[in-house]
């Protein structure tokens, strides 16, 4: 096996000189650089972790804690964390908290025992032991999705990256209302996440600016699960006056929400209308085609990790929340019409009460709603 002696005879420098670049301790000129690394190439060596630790303190890995990884938002996530991660010769170690405080800071220690060069982490509802245990050992750590708004004087600070959510939850709803929609549901997630908090804003927000007063019962918490969406639904579909349009906020809640519908007899979009906060890859081979706000899970990753980096490179530095743009993905389950071809009209279909199905039908009233701005295929949302 060769050695770094090996590849400093090879590229006609100095054993420090190699060290200097593998390790990045010190400046090398473009030539010499480049040759050590053609040597290296050439003589296939392979450098020792461990012991470019010991010299540079660091190990060149990150550990990343996100819950529900089968979910396929932090799934593709996952994907952009490590492309990104990789692309800077940094390995990846991984750990699923299970949205648990406990087990959360247990793995959080655990990734920190590895002596990771900096963490990523999606916290949980309450991430108070999580928050006070990286403070206290000055981990370098992005925060995941899921925001951390606290005072100044009493919160630790770290870097954030994160999706838009309370205005392309908005846009959801004030689409639903354009389509004659005024008793609109909202299947919610997990209390005390940040993103359930804005997506709640933001369904508010949207009912505001359809001028369509809010009720509180419409909104049901899903726990960012399918079975508890499927419980929620139920729940909302037993109204004495149920909805006629369902919001859920994430992917996992739309597939539970589905299934209660189907259970009660109900079809979408004809007998209520549907959309979801998430995309997700069979989104658009459902029938009908989910209507959806796509995050852009791959960039949030890779966002995640170049942020890391320049904290690790500049650790005093202001810390930033970094929220990336939301897609609307215009498609028929909200009751707009689909030309050939399959892209949605934004022209509505008639809207009808949903209902279980031992309730009567109810007509919907559409005044006030007559006028209907139609809406692009794909847009960005800001």
């Amino acid at each position: 096996m060769p050695t770094m002696a090996d590849v400093a005879r090879s590229a006609g420098v100095s054993v420090a000189t190699v060290s200097h670049v593998l390790n990045e301790t010190r400046p090398v000129l473009p030539h010499t650089r480049q040759a050590v690394l053609d040597a290296i190439e050439e003589l296939g060596y392979t450098p020792n972790t461990l012991a470019r630790s010991l010299v540079t303190s660091r190990t060149r890995s990150i550990g990343l804690a996100v819950s529900a990884i089968s979910n396929p938002y932090f799934t593709e996530i996952l994907q952009g964390v490590e492309a990104a991660a990789l692309e800077h010769g940094y390995s990846l170690l991984i750990a699923d908290p299970h949205d648990d405080p406990e087990h959360e800071r247990k793995v959080v220690q655990l990734l920190h025992e590895r002596r990771v060069d900096g963490m990523i982490v999606a916290p949980s509802a309450d991430p108070r032991a999580l928050l006070a245990y990286l403070d206290r050992h000055a981990v370098p750590t992005v925060l995941l999705d899921r925001v951390i708004d606290g005072r100044a004087d009493t919160a630790p600070h770290f870097d954030q990256v994160c999706a838009e959510n309370t205005e392309p939850t908005a846009r959801l709803v004030t689409h639903l209302a354009g389509l004659g929609h005024r008793r609109i549901g909202l299947v919610a997630g997990l209390p005390g996440l940040s993103t359930t908090g804005e997506r709640i804003i933001g369904y508010r927000q949207g009912l505001a600016t359809a001028g369509l007063p809010l009720d509180e019962g419409l909104v049901v918490p899903g726990h960012s699960e399918s079975a508890g969406a499927e419980r929620a639904t139920a729940a909302l579909m037993s109204l004495t006056v149920p909805p006629t349009a369902l919001v859920t906020a994430n992917n996992a809640m739309t597939i539970g929400a589905l299934r209660a519908l189907r259970a009660q007899g109900l079809s979408v979009p004809d007998d209520i209308a549907l959309v979801c906060f998430d995309d997700f890859a069979w989104a658009d081979v459902f029938s009908p085609r989910l209507t959806a706000v796509a995050q852009p899970s791959r960039e949030i990753g890779a966002e995640a990790v170049r942020v890391l980096l320049e904290r690790l490179a500049a650790p005093d530095r202001p810390a930033r929340t970094v929220r990336l743009p939301c897609t609307f993905v215009h498609r028929t389950s909200c009751g707009c019409q689909e030309e050939d071809g399959g892209a949605a009209t934004g022209r509505p279909r008639s809207v009808r009460a949903a209902r279980p199905r031992s309730a009567r039908s109810q007509q919907v009233s559409r005044s006030g709603h007559h006028q209907h701005s139609e809406y692009p295929e794909e847009g960005t949302l800001s």
